[in-house]
């Protein structure tokens, strides 16, 4: 398949959601690190990792340190993201992260009514997160982030407050945990043209366990809980699950697969691998290198590459 036939399906598949959703930036449902896409986001109960605050902020709350997450996306054609993060524990007050998400869509020709070139114009996308959780009880944490975002097309701008709520509870005897949480509620400040419109909602819900004689964990999340539905088992559709398999204290193997994104990225009557990821991850002393690959299927696949470690 040629770049043109891949731009032409890429560009009629985010037009349906754009469409479909009604709302703008839709980058905020991107998966931020590599082991979380790896796992295919299912990481609202996850509590280990720091990129985990995008799903569900009150995940941060069981961090030890100040760990310190990198991670660089390669999308379709010349379409790249980046995501830092990191966070800090205050000794009676809580603990905070800050993120930094952007991605950036390359360059377009810019032409005239007439269809003559006239130069190029470029366009992009920023969040920025500022994060807190706390405990409500023993291994029950509570959590909030504030996002301030900024986008632009050519020279027409958009910007966005939100925030996102959440709630996580641990059963350390069982390695099992629960969580839950609310994302993308807010509104634009300032908008492309005059037409104000919705930011993202997404209400989550999510479960990983340990099992107890296997090296293995396992994430399942259900998502957009928010969004009407006809039938009530048309809520469990939207759901993606992972497992992690530690064969080492040096590696690990990652498995997800998203059921939305399958549904989503059927062209015609083929499926391929879209919805299927995988990945892996390698500790060397403190520093940990993490690599994902998600299938689009006939469209491409993206690739995630992540370091870490913890001061």
């Amino acid at each position: 398949m040629n770049k043109l036939k891949i731009s032409l399906i890429l560009t009629a598949t985010l037009i349906c959601n754009i469409i479909q959703a009604q709302n703008t930036f839709e980058f905020l449902r991107t998966d931020y690190g590599a082991r979380a896409a790896a796992l295919a986001g299912g990481y609202v109960a996850s509590y280990d990792d720091i990129n985990a605050m995008f799903y569900n902020p009150a995940s941060i709350r069981e961090l030890q340190g100040i760990p310190v997450s990198f991670t660089f996306f390669k999308h379709l054609l010349d379409i790249n993201a980046a995501t830092l993060s990191s966070s800090y524990n205050f000794e009676g007050i809580g603990r905070f992260a800050l993120g930094i998400h952007y991605i950036n869509y390359g360059t377009f020709v810019r032409a005239d009514d007439f269809g003559n070139k006239t130069g190029e114009f470029g366009a992009g996308d920023i969040a920025f997160v500022l994060g807190y959780a706390n405990d409500i009880a023993e291994n029950f944490s509570y959590g909030a982030n504030i996002k301030f975002i900024y986008s632009s097309i050519d020279y027409r701008k958009s910007t966005a407050i939100a925030t996102d709520l959440g709630l996580q509870y641990k059963f350390p005897d069982d390695h099992f945990s629960i969580g839950f949480s609310i994302l993308n509620i807010g509104t634009q400040l300032t908008t492309y043209f005059d037409t104000r419109e919705d930011l993202p909602l997404d209400i989550k819900m999510g479960l990983s366990k340990t099992l107890e004689k296997l090296p293995v964990t396992f994430y399942f999340g259900i998502n957009k809980l928010n969004e009407k539905k006809d039938e009530v088992l048309q809520y469990l559709k939207p759901f993606d699950i992972g497992a992690e398999i530690k064969f080492s204290e040096v590696i690990k193997l990652r498995l997800g697969y998203d059921n939305e994104k399958r549904k989503e990225l059927k062209v015609g009557t083929t499926t391929g691998l879209a919805g299927l990821n995988i990945g892996f991850g390698v500790k060397i002393d403190k520093y940990s290198l993490d690599y994902a690959l998600s299938s689009l299927g006939v469209i491409g696949e993206l690739h995630r590459i992540g370091l870490s470690t913890t001061f």
